[in-house]
C-alpha cells in the first residue's frame, strides 16, 4: 500500500491521516518542536526546525523521501505550484491538481480573468494604479494575489487609508505566501459569501460562510440558505463552466459574492480543500478527503448521494496562549469535532488560531440550530481562551440565516479593551505599555493602567486583547522633531559615504586623469550608487578602519543614472582602489548590477581600468574562483543590450576581458590593454615588459581592438554619450550641410582617388557622425549616423585605401558592425564604391574566403531595413555583398550618375574575355587601342544609366536627393518591438 505524508499541521493533518489510516495507506506527519500535537496519528513523524518550516518547499519536499504521496492540506504549500513541480522531480505525487491549474488559479487576478472569459460575473479589479481605481469606485477591497484564509485582505472606504493598505496587506502576503503582489476589487456590499464544492467539474453543493470577522470564516451553513432554484442553478453552472475551463481534476471551491437582488459575481477558486468541507460532507454522507486520496492514486471515487438535512461548522479558535488544563469536546447525535487538541495542549498562535471545528448535522434548520448550541455549552476549555462564548451568541443574532459578510465585524464588543494591532509575539510589558514584535518590526500599545492580559512570550492574533480597562489599542507615535537634525545613526551613515580621498585625488588629478566618480558624474545624471559602503573582503589582514579609509566601495563605483534623458548602469573600477583590481565584493556588485540590466533592459558603460583578479583578498573560502559569475552574465547581456567600455590608463586580465566584450570600445590615448600584465608575463617565463609596452593604443587601434580613439577621459564620456544616443531614438533637432555638395563629391575622373569620408559627413545630419574602428580594415568605413534625427548605421567602400577592394580586415569589419545594427534595430545604408574582394596570394594567407564570405553571411542575414548607393563602382562579388547579396536584397538600390557595374574589374573581365583577339594583333599599339575600345565600350554598356534600363537598380539619382531615399528607408515601417534578443551575441570581432 502507498504511503501517504502530510505536509501540514493542526486538526486538518489529523483529517488526512484518519482518511489514510481508512484506506490502510501507511502515514508520515511533517512536525515540529513547537507542534507535533497530529504526531500521535500517524505511523511515523520526520521533525523540522520551527519557523517557516511548513513553508520550506525543498526541505519539505525532502522530508517527503521514501513517501509516495503527499498532501499539503490548506494553507502553507496547498496552492503552491513549484512545491506541486519539486514533487513531481522527487517522484512523489502532490495531492491535488497539477502545477499549471495551481500557478492560475492560486493567483487571483488571473483566476478572474479566467472567469470573466468563459462569461462569469466578475467585479471591477484592478493591479495597479489603485489610487484612480478607488476614486471611481468609491470603496475597495486590497486583496493579496496568492493564498486565501483572510489573509492580506483590507477593506478601505477612506482614500487616506489607501497606501497603507497596500502596504499592510503587502506584508502579510509577503509573511503568509511568499508573494507580496496584491490587487484592488471594487467593494460590493452587503453581500453572502457562497462557495460551490467540486469534485473535478462534478457540483456537489455548496454552503454560505458569511459570518467571518476580518475576512476569517467563523460559520459555515449548507447548503446555503435562501437561495431560489434559478439562483443556485446558476452559482453552479458558473462553477462547473470555470472547472471545465482548466479540465480541473481533485477537490476544489469556487466561491462567489451575491448580492440581496440575486447579482452575484465570482470572487476566487481554491484549488485545494477547504476548512468548511465537513459541512458538504454531513450533507451528502460523501468523505470528501478519502475521494481526494482515491482520485491522487488514479482510483475513481463512488460520489453518488442524496443531500440530506443541514449541516453547520462553528471554528473555535484561541484568544490566548497557554497550555490547556481541560479540554473536553461535546459528544451526541449530529455532532463531529475535528480536532488536534488535548489536555496538556500548548496553545499559541504563532499558526492559525483555530484549535476545533464542532460541526453539527439536523434534518431541519431549527433543530440544527438547538443541537449547536448544546455542542458549544457542552465544549469545555481551560487554560487559554477561545471564541466559545462570541460563536454562542453569533447562533441567537437574529439575521443568522441572512447574514452577511460584514454583520459579524459590525458588532459591538464586550469585552473592550487594548487590542493588538498585528499579529505578533509580545516581547515587553512595562509603563503601562505593551510591545509587540511582528516581521522584526515593535509596535508599542499604550495600555495605561488596565489590567494586563498577556505575558512575555505570547503570540497575539491581529485584534486579540491586550488590556482590559482601555477602549481602544493606541499605538505610540512620533512625536514633533526637527527635520535638520542629523541623528547619531545618520551621522554615521553620511560620514561613511563621504568618500573623498584628498590625497589620492591630487596623485590621479597630476597625473593628466579623473577619479572613477568624476568620471560617472560627467556621465550621468540622477546617479543611483549600489553597494558603496562594501568594501574590501580583508579584514583578516586589515582593520575594518583601514579598509573603509582605503578601500571605498571594494574599488567599483556602480549603480543606475541617466545618460541622455535615459536610464543606463554604469560601472567604473577605481584606480586609486588597490589598482582597479576585481575583488569579492565588486565581483557581487558586478553580478547585481548585470542583473539589473538584463532585467531592466539598460545600457551598461563600464570603466575598465585595472588590474584584473585581486589576489590579496581572504575573507572567503573558495579556491579557483573559476566558479565567479560576473563575466557569464557580462557576456550573456551582449546583443540584449547596448555595452560601452572605456579603457583608460591600465586595463589588464579580467578587465580587459570586460572591455573587449562590450560593443564598443573607447579607449584614451595612454591606454594600454592587454589580456595579462607584466606580472603574468614575467610568471609565464615570457620576459619582462614595462606596463606600457604589452599592449599600447599604436598596436590596439590598427589591429582593431579599439573602436575609437580618445584624447582623454573627457572625450571619452563624450564619445560614450554620443554612442548610446544612437540606440536611444530619434532626437528633434537636427540640420545638415548643402546636399548639392554631393554633387561633386566624386571626381568625374573615374580613376581618382577621394576620401569617401567627406561623402559620409555631408550627407548626414551635421555632427552626427561617428566612425568606428577607422584605422582597422581601412577598406571599409563604419559608422553610426544620423539622418532628419533618426539614426542608423552606414558601410562605405574607401577607394583612397587598395582603391576600395575589401580584404580580410576590412570584411570582418564590416561584418560586425552589420551584426550589431541588426541585434539592436539600427536600419543601414551601404555606400558602394568598390573593385570587387582583394585577391592573390598575399591576400589568400589571409584566409580570404572564410573572412570575406563573412560580409556577404552577415549582410544576407539583416532583418532590419538596408539600402544600396552605388557612389561609382559596383563590381563583382565585393559589390554584391556590400548589397547583401544580390542588387534585389536591399530595400532599395540606386546609383549616382557616376556610378558602374559590371561581374569583374572591366579591364580584367576585357582581358579574359577577349583574349583571344588582342593577342591576333600583332602590333602592340594596335593592340593597346583595339584593347581601351573594348573597356570603353564595357564601361559604356556598365554605366549606372544603362543598368537602370534594365531594372537592375532602381533609379539613377541626384546625389543631392539621396538623404531623401534614405528617409524612405527610415519610415516605411515601425520596429518591432521586442521583448528579448534578436540576436543570440554580438560578435566581438
Amino acid at each position: 500500500m502507498p504511503t501517504l505524508f502530510v505536509a501540514n499541521r493542526g486538526e486538518i493533518a489529523v483529517r488526512v491521516l484518519r482518511a489514510a489510516a481508512d484506506l490502510g495507506w501507511g502515514t508520515v506527519a511533517l512536525v515540529t518542536d513547537s507542534d507535533d500535537a497530529h504526531a500521535r496519528f500517524a505511523d511515523r513523524a520526520v521533525r523540522l526546525p520551527d519557523g517557516r518550516a511548513y513553508l520550506d518547499v525543498d526541505a519539505v519536499v525532502a522530508a517527503a523521501a521514501g513517501c509516495d504521496l503527499v498532501h499539503p492540506g490548506y494553507g502553507f504549500l496547498a496552492e503552491n505550484a513549484r512545491f506541486a513541480r519539486r514533487c513531481a522531480e522527487a517522484g512523489l505525487t502532490f495531492v491535488g491538481p497539477p502545477p499549471e491549474v495551481l500557478e492560475l488559479l492560486g493567483d487571483k487576478r488571473r483566476a478572474r480573468e479566467l472567469a470573466a472569459e468563459v462569461g462569469v460575473p466578475v467585479l471591477a479589479g484592478a493591479g495597479d494604479g489603485f489610487e484612480e481605481f478607488f476614486r471611481a469606485h468609491g470603496a475597495v477591497v486590497v486583496k493579496a494575489a496568492a493564498g486565501g484564509g483572510g489573509k492580506g485582505v483590507r477593506v478601505v472606504r477612506h482614500l487616506a487609508d489607501l497606501d497603507a493598505a497596500v502596504q499592510r496587506c503587502r506584508a502579510e502576503a509577503l509573511a503568509a505566501f511568499g508573494d507580496d503582489a496584491v490587487y484592488a476589487e471594487e467593494l460590493l456590499e452587503p453581500a453572502r459569501h457562497v462557495e460551490v464544492q467540486l469534485v473535478g467539474t462534478t457540483v456537489l453543493g455548496d454552503r454560505d460562510c458569511s459570518l467571518q470577522a476580518r475576512h476569517q470564516k467563523l460559520v459555515e451553513v449548507a447548503p446555503a440558505p435562501h437561495l431560489s432554484p434559478g439562483l443556485r442553478s446558476a452559482l453552479h453552472d458558473a462553477a462547473a463552466t470555470i472547472a471545465r475551463a482548466v479540465r480541473y481534476t481533485g477537490l476544489g471551491t469556487v466561491e462567489f459574492l451575491v448580492a440581496p437582488d440575486g447579482r452575484f459575481a465570482f470572487l476566487e477558486a481554491n484549488p485545494r480543500l477547504q476548512v468548511e468541507h465537513t459541512v458538504t460532507e454531513q450533507v451528502t454522507g460523501l468523505d470528501l478527503v478519502r475521494a481526494q486520496l482515491l482520485l491522487a492514486a488514479e482510483v475513481e471515487p463512488d460520489l453518488a448521494h442524496t443531500p440530506r438535512g443541514w449541516a453547520l461548522q462553528l471554528r473555535v479558535g484561541l484568544a490566548s496562549t497557554g497550555r490547556l488544563t481541560t479540554f473536553t469536546p461535546p459528544t451526541g447525535p449530529g455532532v463531529r469535532v475535528d480536532t488536534h487538541a488535548s489536555v496538556g495542549y500548548r496553545a499559541g498562535l504563532g499558526f492559525d488560531p483555530l484549535l476545533a471545528k464542532v460541526v453539527v448535522h439536523a434534518d431541519d434548520r431549527d433543530t440544527l440550530l438547538k443541537r449547536a448550541r448544546r455542542a458549544l455549552d457542552e465544549f469545555a476549555v481551560e487554560g487559554a481562551r477561545t471564541n466559545i462564548a462570541f460563536l454562542r451568541d453569533l447562533l441567537d443574532h437574529p439575521d443568522f440565516w441572512r447574514a452577511h459578510t460584514g454583520l459579524v465585524d459590525s458588532l459591538p464588543r464586550e469585552d473592550t479593551g487594548a487590542r493588538a494591532p498585528v499579529q505578533g509575539t509580545v516581547v515587553a510589558v512595562e509603563d503601562g505599555t505593551v510591545v509587540v514584535e511582528a516581521m522584526k518590526m515593535q509596535h508599542v500599545v499604550r495600555v495605561g493602567d488596565a489590567r494586563v492580559l498577556v505575558s512575555v512570550g505570547d503570540t497575539v492574533a491581529e485584534g486579540a486583547l491586550l488590556a482590559e480597562g482601555v477602549d481602544v489599542a493606541v499605538e505610540e507615535k512620533a512625536g514633533e522633531v526637527d527635520p535638520d537634525e542629523v541623528r547619531p545613526d545618520l551621522a554615521e551613515v553620511l560620514a561613511r559615504h563621504d568618500f573623498a580621498r584628498p590625497e589620492a585625488e591630487a596623485r590621479r588629478h597630476a597625473a593628466g586623469r579623473r577619479t572613477a566618480r568624476e568620471n560617472i558624474a560627467d556621465l550621468c545624471t540622477d546617479f543611483v550608487e549600489y553597494g558603496g559602503l562594501a568594501i574590501a573582503a580583508q579584514r583578516r589582514r586589515r582593520s575594518l578602519d583601514e579598509l573603509v579609509e582605503r578601500t571605498p566601495a571594494d574599488g567599483l563605483v556602480a549603480g543606475v543614472g541617466r545618460v541622455n534623458g535615459r536610464q543606463v548602469v554604469a560601472m567604473s573600477y577605481d584606480y586609486m582602489v588597490l589598482a582597479g583590481t576585481q575583488g569579492i565584493r565588486n565581483h557581487a556588485k558586478k553580478d547585481r548590477m548585470f542583473a539589473l540590466a538584463r532585467d531592466q533592459r539598460l545600457p551598461v558603460v563600464l570603466f575598465a581600468e585595472g588590474g584584473g583578479g585581486r589576489p590579496g583578498d581572504t575573507d572567503h573560502g573558495g579556491v579557483s574562483w573559476l566558479d565567479c559569475q560576473a563575466f557569464h552574465l557580462f557576456a550573456k547581456l551582449s546583443g540584449l543590450v547596448p555595452l560601452v567600455g572605456v579603457a583608460s590608463g591600465r586595463c589588464f586580465a579580467g578587465n580587459a576581458v570586460l572591455l573587449g566584450t562590450c560593443d564598443v570600445v573607447i579607449a584614451t590615448r595612454d591606454a594600454t590593454i592587454g589580456m595579462g600584465g607584466p606580472a603574468m608575463i614575467e610568471g609565464g617565463g615570457l620576459g619582462v615588459f614595462r606596463p606600457e609596452e604589452v599592449g599600447p593604443v599604436d598596436v590596439q587601434v590598427p589591429n582593431g581592438v579599439v573602436d575609437v580613439l580618445v584624447s582623454d577621459d573627457a572625450e571619452a564620456v563624450a564619445v560614450a554619450k554620443k554612442y548610446l544616443s544612437y540606440f536611444q531614438g530619434p532626437v528633434p533637432a537636427w540640420e545638415c550641410g548643402d546636399q548639392r555638395v554631393l554633387r561633386h563629391a566624386v571626381p568625374e575622373n573615374r580613376v581618382r582617388a577621394y576620401d569617401v569620408r567627406t561623402v559620409v559627413h555631408a550627407l548626414a545630419d551635421t555632427g552626427s557622425v561617428l566612425e568606428l574602428r577607422p584605422a582597422f580594415g581601412r577598406g571599409i568605413v563604419t559608422a553610426l549616423v544620423r539622418v532628419e534625427g533618426r539614426p542608423l548605421g552606414l558601410i562605405a567602400n574607401d577607394p583612397a585605401w587598395l582603391g576600395g577592394a575589401i580584404d580580410s580586415d576590412s570584411a570582418d569589419k564590416g561584418a560586425r558592425f552589420l551584426r550589431l545594427c541588426d541585434a539592436f534595430d539600427l536600419p543601414v545604408v551601404s555606400l558602394c564604391d568598390t573593385p570587387g574582394f582583394m585577391v592573390g596570394p598575399d591576400a589568400e594567407r589571409t584566409a580570404t574566403v572564410r573572412h570575406l564570405t563573412r560580409l556577404l553571411v552577415a549582410g544576407a542575414n539583416l532583418d532590419v531595413p538596408f539600402g544600396f548607393v552605388a557612389l561609382r563602382k559596383a563590381y563583382g562579388l565585393g559589390a554584391q555583398a556590400m548589397a547583401a547579396g544580390s542588387l534585389r536584397a536591399p530595400r532599395f538600390a540606386v546609383a549616382w550618375p557616376s556610378g558602374e557595374f559590371g561581374p569583374m574589374g572591366l579591364e580584367g573581365a576585357v582581358r579574359l574575355g577577349y583574349r583571344r583577339e588582342l593577342d591576333a594583333i600583332d602590333d602592340p599599339a594596335q593592340r593597346r587601342e583595339a584593347f581601351e575600345a573594348m573597356v570603353a565600350a564595357a564601361y559604356e554598356h556598365g554605366k549606372a544609366l544603362n543598368v537602370a534600363s534594365a531594372f537592375e537598380i532602381d533609379d539613377v539619382i541626384d546625389p543631392a536627393d539621396t538623404r531623401r531615399w534614405i528617409s524612405s528607408l527610415l519610415t516605411c515601417g515601425p520596429v518591432p518591438a521586442r521583448t528579448g534578443k534578436k540576436r543570440p551575441f554580438v560578435d566581438t570581432w
